[in-house]
């Protein structure tokens, strides 16, 4: 069956679980599937650890009863265990309370003609080909330095997915998409000193992947540059987030505009929409529709279109991320944030990481972060780093074992600079960010 065969086919299932509440007494509903093909390797050492072949699909249906909210969920998609599903549903839905703010989102938001952003690409999902990715991986890195003393795994991903989501607005939509990845991670030794550090790449397409020889190479480099690793005395100094893990700092805020911790005012930004809250310079545009891109999608988990939009302009805050449910809480509408955000651009400088260094002179450069210490109520932050100490704009030495604190507020505000070295891997395409001052709590 071929992707336009299986998306009819689950778009024919949506139909009839919708009739069905309907018929039931539903006042509203949606309802929403997924079906995953894929295989999964791991090797260490060389040799196969797993091999695993998934076919699973599964359908979440949500009724509404007037304010009543019920949902359900089922793998088992025979017509008898979908009908007893929607059946559930609607039960459930009898014992909730009144919610002024359930429902669907209005109709004139929805996805009725999304446009084919070319997410699917689909390849063979061959074993064969997965353990030689991996085991070349591996046996790239295990042979590229002879402090490389051993290897935790590396793993081939291969997935080809559907989508479809339906709602009781006449919406019946849906797309098939795939991704691929393989990621390899290795220990070094050098004296007494272990450490382990990791490379990974991952596409929409198979062939857009990084060789298993450049993923080894990687991942042999990175873990040999961290060894001899020393400690920091306490002190304030310039940071930058490498680009690796810089995504994770946009990430908080993410979670600092979101409806959610908006309307239970359990953010660091509440009431900042419309207010400076990065550099002049500093601008976040989100553009879900590039073709291919790995967090583009033509509508969100509501059905709503995505658009693009201008998260931040000259650092001032233009949007809450808002699905139905937080838009409504808030007095406003749903932008088509639920699920997520959708390919955010964090504008940047024509400067390399080198060139990053050079610039900062003298502080820390964080490769690697460490526990969950950072609370996005009061926007504190304090979490354990690994990196590389920097003086006059070159790499002295690898560092471990020291915490950077500050508050998200001051970091966002306080950002220098971001490099021109993106890592699309991800939702965020974000270059190195440079802080101007961080807490370093060492020994």
């Amino acid at each position: 069956m071929n992707a336009e065969q299986q998306q009819a086919e689950i778009q024919n299932i949506i139909e009839d679980a919708l009739k069905l509440a309907a018929s039931l007494g539903a006042t509203q509903a949606e309802a929403s599937m997924t079906k995953v093909a894929g295989i999964s390797v791991s090797t260490r050492l060389k040799e196969v650890e797993t091999l695993e072949y998934t076919n699973d699909g599964a359908l979440g249906i949500t009724v509404y009863k007037g304010k009543r909210k019920g949902s359900a969920s089922t793998a088992d998609l025979s017509h008898a265990a979908l009908q007893e599903t929607v059946k559930k549903a609607v039960e459930i839905a009898r014992y909730t309370g009144e919610d002024d703010c359930s429902g669907l989102a209005p109709r004139e938001l929805m996805a009725f003609n999304p446009p084919d952003l070319q997410l699917y690409h689909p390849g063979e999902l061959d074993p064969e080909l997965a353990i030689h990715q991996s085991v070349q991986a591996e046996e790239v890195a295990l042979g590229a330095d002879p402090r490389i003393v051993n290897s935790d795994g590396a793993s081939y991903n291969a997935n080809l997915g559907m989508r479809v989501y339906g709602n009781s607005h006449g919406l019946n939509v849906g797309y098939p998409s795939s991704r691929y990845s393989l990621s390899c991670v290795v220990i070094g030794q050098q004296g007494d000193d272990m450490q382990r550090d990791y490379s990974y790449t991952v596409a929409r397409k198979a062939g857009d992947l990084k060789s298993p020889q450049q993923v080894g190479q990687e991942a042999a480099q990175h873990t040999v540059e961290r060894l001899g690793a020393q400690k920091l005395t306490t002190r304030k100094c310039p940071v930058i987030f490498h680009h690796d893990i810089a995504g994770g700092l946009w990430g908080h805020l993410v979670g600092a505009i979101s409806g959610g911790s908006l309307y239970r005012k359990s953010s660091f930004l509440l009431d900042h929409l419309g207010k400076s809250i990065l550099p002049n310079w500093l601008n976040i545009e989100e553009r879900p529709h590039l073709i291919g891109a790995l967090a583009s999608s033509a509508f969100d988990g509501e059905g709503v279109i995505t658009n693009d939009m201008d998260i931040v302009t000259n650092g001032v805050l233009n949007h809450y991320l808002l699905t139905n449910y937080s838009a409504k809480k808030l007095g406003m509408v749903t932008n088509g944030h639920a699920g997520g955000i959708h390919n955010w651009l964090i504008s940047h400088s024509e400067q390399s990481l080198a060139q990053l260094l050079k610039s900062m002179g003298t502080g820390l450069l964080v490769t690697e972060l460490m526990g969950q210490g950072v609370n996005i109520v009061t926007g504190d932050y304090s979490r354990g780093a690994a990196g590389f100490w920097v003086e006059n704009g070159e790499i002295q030495y690898p560092v471990s074992e020291i915490t950077i604190a500050a508050n998200l507020k001051d970091m966002f505000a306080n950002i220098v600079a971001v490099g021109n070295d993106i890592d699309d891997r991800g939702s965020v395409h974000t270059g190195s960010v440079m802080l101007q001052e961080m807490q370093i709590a060492g020994v």
